[in-house]
């Protein structure tokens, strides 16, 4: 063999791996939080789980490109564009703005969205049996869980009169979870006060505003940026005596009072499953947009001895979880 030939050869078998790793499908992830936050979650754990159930590997079969907004929505379009720019397979989108950014994006890419709104009121699908477009992904419906978390808070204080809500003004759902929310006290014969936060000193001044209102419980909406504050605001609704009720299990296991909401691992594990339809060939349009099927009513014990409260055995016997 000719020296030029054994030189080529050579070449070609060290640049087989960075052809392999040139073919790889990409997926984008494109996350409002953080890495960190999204860790906490659970989320990208079960996100990979179900990719490699699919028989896609992250380094190995697929690569995935993260971005994260750290909480700065207004960066979610460039990070969007960039990952447009870098042509990838999917685009995997974790909470509203998020989508939003990504369905702006592009009308090309297949993106397989994680969120808690309507997404055929806020005009991401057409309906939720075929997409029409190319998005589709797991629709947690938030806004349809906001009047449960005060029916179970009234449960638990069935003398309580007056109510404050905290919401984020910033997410897209909040209008929808006050309408249904205001439909929820007509019926109760409750009185509730709205508060608004989106940065941690509205948080801080919001509980204040609570106490001189005089409320005599407190429901926190599901919310990204509240999730990133659980334990701020754990500690609020400790401080100031609140009985407390959240949208998401972290909550009541750091200490909060009680929780109902879906599983979002799980709902990422399914977000993982689509992925790897759409790697095989799927289209967004044929895959219906799903719903979660998992969710857990927490009750902290602990907490509610710190707050003098006896929980009702109805309720008790309704809990998925029992923290003592």
């Amino acid at each position: 063999m000719l020296r030029r030939e054994v030189i080529a050869l050579v070449g070609a078998v060290a640049a087989w791996p960075l052809m392999v790793r040139a073919q790889q499908p990409v997926i984008g992830f494109l996350s409002s939080e953080s890495r960190q936050f999204d860790d906490t979650l659970g989320v990208l754990a079960a996100f990979r789980q179900s990719l490699n159930e699919a028989g896609y590997v992250e380094g190995r079969e697929v690569a995935i490109e993260y971005r994260w907004a750290e909480g700065n929505y207004d960066r979610l379009p460039v990070l969007a564009a960039e990952l447009v720019r870098r042509q990838v397979t999917a685009i995997v989108t974790a909470g509203a703005p998020s989508a939003f950014a990504a369905k702006a994006a592009t009308s090309t890419i297949p993106i397989v969205f994680n969120l808690g709104i309507d997404p055929i009121e806020f005009g991401l699908v057409a309906s939720l049996n075929r997409s029409g477009g190319n998005a589709t992904g797991v629709a947690l419906m938030g806004v349809e869980l906001a009047p449960k978390l005060l029916d179970f808070l009234h449960e638990l204080l069935p003398t309580a009169a007056v109510i404050g809500v905290l919401t984020n003004p910033s997410n897209a759902r909040t209008d929808s979870e006050i309408r249904r929310l205001r439909d929820a006290e007509r019926l109760l014969g409750l009185r509730l006060h709205f508060l608004r936060a989106s940065i941690p000193a509205e948080i801080e001044a919001a509980f204040e505003a609570l106490i001189e209102l005089q409320v005599h419980g407190v429901v926190v909406i599901m919310d990204p940026f509240f999730i990133n504050q659980h334990d701020q605001i754990v500690a609020l609704a400790a401080r100031h005596s609140l009985p407390t009720i959240y949208g998401w299990r972290g909550f009541a296991a750091a200490g909060g009072l009680m929780s109902y909401g879906a599983d979002l691992a799980d709902s990422f594990r399914r977000a993982g499953v689509y992925v790897g339809k759409i790697l095989k060939g799927a289209q967004p349009a044929d895959l219906p947009v799903e719903q979660p099927v998992k969710f857990a009513l927490v009750v902290n014990l602990k907490t509610a001895d710190q707050l003098g409260l006896k929980v009702p055995l109805t309720l008790l016997g309704r809990a998925d979880e029992v923290i003592e």
